[in-house]
C-alpha cells in the first residue's frame, strides 16, 4: 500500500485592505476589476489540476488504506496499536510516499526541531523574506502574537514571526518548517477566542497573513471574487460599496475577521439565518500551501461542481491543521434593502417559540437577522449609556427584514401578529434607515455594554448551539446556573439558529475558575440537548476536550487519519483540533488538537 505524505491547508487571518490600483481586466461584454494584477498569485491552472488531483488521489488512498488497516490489527480510534510495527517507520519529508501497512507516524514533540535547529530556520526564513519588518524576533512582538486578551485558555509565545506578502512566499516558509520540523501557526485578524493562534511550547513560526490582504479579481456578472486570505470582510463590503457594485459577501462573524480565519473557523455571523454559515456554498475554492510546499486550488470558479471530494470544504473549520489557505473565490449575494424591528416578551420561551413560526411561514425568507437579547443585556446596555434611549428590561428580539418595500411591509405585519400571539409586550418598527441604525445600536453596543457594567471586569464569551426548540431550556438551565455560581452574566443569541453566546463577567482569579467551571457545564449541557459545543468560534483549545462526547470516537478518528495523511510531520498547528500523535516508541495518544 502506497500512502502520499502530502499535506494540506487551511487558515489564514487580519488585515486591512490596503490602498489599491484599479487593473482592468475585460471579459466577454463586462469588464472583470482586480484591484492588484494576479502575476503574484498562484493561478496556474494546469499545476493547480495536477496538485489537485494528486492530493485527491493521495487522501483517497491513504483513508481507503486507513480502512483496511482499522477493520484490521488497529484501530484508528487509539486503541491495539503495534508499537514495534509503527517503530520501523520514520516519515522522511524528503520524500512524498512511504510505503508500509499503517498510516505516517507524526512526531512527538521531542522530534521537532532542536534549539540549535530552531536557530537555523530562523536564519534561513530571513534569507527566503529579506525585506524589511518580514522576520520579527523581538518578545514583545513574539508574546503579542502568542496571546489574545479575550481569550482565558493556556498560551505560549511563539518563536518567531514570519510576514509573507504572496502564496510563494507561504511555499518558502513552509518548505523551510518541514525542512527543520517546526510547526507554523497561522494568525491574522487575532479575533478568535479559542485560542487558535496561541504558540507551541517546544518552538514554532507564526506565519502573519495580514499583508496579504489585497482583492485580486471581481467578477461582477458572476457575482464573485477572488482575494488573499488576510482581507477582511468588513473591507471587502466597503470597496464593492465605494465602486458601485450592488453585491457584497453576507458572512458577518465580528469587526476585524479576515476571509482565512473564517475559513479556519467555519465562521457565521447575525446573517446565518438567511444566508447560512462558512460551510454554505460561499467559498467557491480556495488556494492552499500544503505541508509538504505543494500549492493546490480547491477547484475552479464555477458555481457548481460535482467533480470528485469537496476538498473545500475539508480546509473550512480545519483552523489551520491541514495547511495555510492563501487565497480564495468568494461567492457574492445582490444587496437587498432592510428595516429594523424589535420586538418584547416576558421570558425567552414565548420570544423563540414566536421565532419559530416566522420562520416557518412564506415570510421567514424575508428575515436577514433575528437577535435575542436577554433580560440582563438589556439592563446592561442601559446602564451603558452608549445608545440613544433606553428600553425596558425584559427578553428582546431584534430583526433584520429584507426585500422590496412591499416585502418588507407585508414581513412585518406577519412579524408584529406572530409577536402578539405568542404574549409580546412591545413591538417597534423602524420606518426609517435613521430609526433602524438606532435600533439595532443596542445589538451593536452588546458586548461592550455587558463589559462595562462592572468596573474593572473582563469577560468570558462563550459558544454554543442546540436545534432551536431546545434553546429556551438551554437558556433557562445556563441562567441558573450562573446565578448560583454567583457570576453577572448577559446573553445574546442568533436565535434562528440555536445559537448563543453567554457572556461571563469576572473580575478576579477566583471568579474566573468559577467562569471556566460554569462554561465547562454549559458546553455538556448543549451536548446533552443534541447540540455543539460550538456553533461559530471554531474548536482551537479550548473545546477539543468536547469533540469525542459531541462527535464520537469514529468520527474524531476520521479526522485524525486525514489529519495524519495530509500533514505526517505534525507541522500544521499542532495542540489544535483532533491530530492523532503516536508518541515515540508507544501507543497511539489521540490528542484533541486544532
Amino acid at each position: 500500500m502506497v500512502f502520499l505524505t502530502t499535506s494540506a491547508v487551511t487558515r489564514s487571518s487580519r488585515v486591512s485592505l490596503k490602498a489599491y490600483s484599479s487593473h482592468v481586466a475585460c471579459k466577454g461584454t463586462r469588464p472583470v476589476i482586480g484591484l492588484r494584477p494576479s502575476s503574484s498569485s498562484a493561478h496556474s491552472d494546469a499545476p493547480n489540476s495536477k496538485s489537485l488531483q494528486g492530493f485527491a488521489l493521495g487522501v483517497g488512498l491513504t483513508l481507503a488504506g486507513a480502512y483496511v488497516v482499522y477493520r484490521g490489527s488497529i484501530k484508528l480510534d487509539g486503541t491495539n496499536v503495534d508499537s514495534a510495527a509503527h517503530a520501523s517507520v520514520r516519515a522522511d519529508s524528503s520524500s512524498k510516499t512511504t510505503r508500509h501497512l499503517d498510516l505516517p507516524v507524526p512526531p512527538s514533540a521531542s522530534q521537532y526541531a532542536s534549539r540549535e535547529e530552531l536557530q537555523q530556520a530562523i536564519a534561513e526564513l530571513r534569507e527566503a523574506i529579506p525585506r524589511k519588518n518580514g522576520v520579527a524576533t523581538d518578545q514583545d512582538t513574539l508574546s503579542q502574537y502568542g496571546h489574545s486578551e479575550n481569550s482565558y485558555h493556556p498560551t505560549s509565545p511563539h518563536s518567531v514571526v514570519v510576514r509573507p506578502m504572496s502564496t510563494e512566499d507561504v511555499v518558502k516558509v513552509v518548505n523551510i518548517a518541514r525542512k527543520y520540523r517546526v510547526p507554523i501557526v497561522a494568525y491574522s485578524g487575532a479575533t478568535s477566542l479559542e485560542g487558535h493562534f496561541s504558540g507551541i511550547s517546544s518552538g514554532d513560526i507564526c506565519l502573519d497573513m495580514s499583508g496579504m490582504d489585497q482583492i485580486l479579481e471581481i467578477h461582477e456578472a458572476d457575482g464573485d471574487l477572488i482575494c488573499q486570505s488576510g482581507a477582511r470582510w468588513e473591507d471587502i463590503n466597503r470597496i464593492l460599496k465605494d465602486k458601485g457594485i450592488p453585491l457584497f459577501f453576507p458572512l458577518d462573524p465580528g469587526p476585524g475577521a479576515t476571509i482565512g480565519g473564517m475559513i479556519g473557523t467555519g465562521c457565521s455571523g447575525t446573517n446565518a439565518v438567511r444566508y447560512g454559515t462558512a460551510k454554505s456554498e460561499w467559498f467557491l475554492n480556495v488556494t492552499a500551501v500544503l505541508p509538504n510546499g505543494e500549492v493546490i486550488k480547491t477547484r475552479q470558479r464555477a458555481r457548481k461542481s460535482s467533480a470528485g471530494f469537496d476538498l473545500t470544504k475539508i480546509f473550512i473549520g480545519a483552523e489551520g491543521t491541514l495547511g495555510i489557505v492563501t487565497e480564495a473565490t468568494l461567492r457574492l449575494a445582490p444587496v437587498v434593502p432592510s428595516k429594523v424591528a424589535m420586538a418584547q416578551f416576558p421570558d425567552v420561551e414565548h420570544a423563540v417559540s414566536a421565532v419559530q413560526e416566522i420562520l416557518n411561514t412564506p415570510h421567514g425568507p424575508h428575515i436577514q437577522c433575528v437577535e435575542l437579547l436577554d433580560d440582563h443585556m438589556m439592563a446592561a446596555i442601559n446602564g451603558a449609556g452608549l445608545v440613544s434611549r433606553s428600553y425596558p428590561v425584559s427578553d428582546t428580539l431584534f430583526f433584520k427584514i429584507q426585500g422590496d418595500d412591499s416585502a418588507i411591509a407585508a414581513t412585518a405585519r406577519a412579524v408584529q401578529a406572530t409577536v402578539a400571539r405568542h404574549s409580546g409586550t412591545r413591538f417597534e418598527f423602524a420606518q426609517t434607515d435613521e430609526e433602524g441604525a438606532e435600533l439595532w445600536e443596542n445589538r451593536k453596543y452588546a458586548l461592550m455594554s455587558t463589559i462595562s457594567s462592572i468596573e474593572g471586569a473582563k469577560c468570558w464569551t462563550t459558544d454554543v448551539c442546540v436545534p432551536v426548540s431546545r434553546l429556551p431550556e438551554l437558556v433557562y438551565e445556563t441562567k441558573k446556573d450562573l446565578a448560583a455560581s454567583g457570576l453577572k452574566s448577559t446573553i445574546v443569541g442568533h436565535v434562528g439558529d440555536g445559537n448563543f453566546h453567554a457572556l461571563i463577567l469576572f473580575t478576579n482569579d477566583a471568579e474566573l475558575e468559577r467562569a471556566s467551571d460554569a462554561v465547562h457545564r454549559l458546553v455538556h449541557r448543549a451536548i446533552d440537548l443534541d447540540g455543539s459545543c460550538t456553533g461559530e468560534h471554531g474548536v482551537g483549545v479550548g473545546k477539543r476536550e468536547y469533540l469525542t462526547k459531541e462527535l464520537g470516537e469514529g468520527t474524531v478518528a476520521l479526522m485524525q487519519t486525514i489529519k495524519r495523511a495530509i500533514d505526517p510531520l505534525n507541522i500544521m498547528n499542532p495542540t489544535k483540533v483532533s491530530n492523532g500523535i503516536i508518541s515515540a516508541g508507544g501507543p497511539l495518544t489521540c490528542l484533541l488538537l486544532h
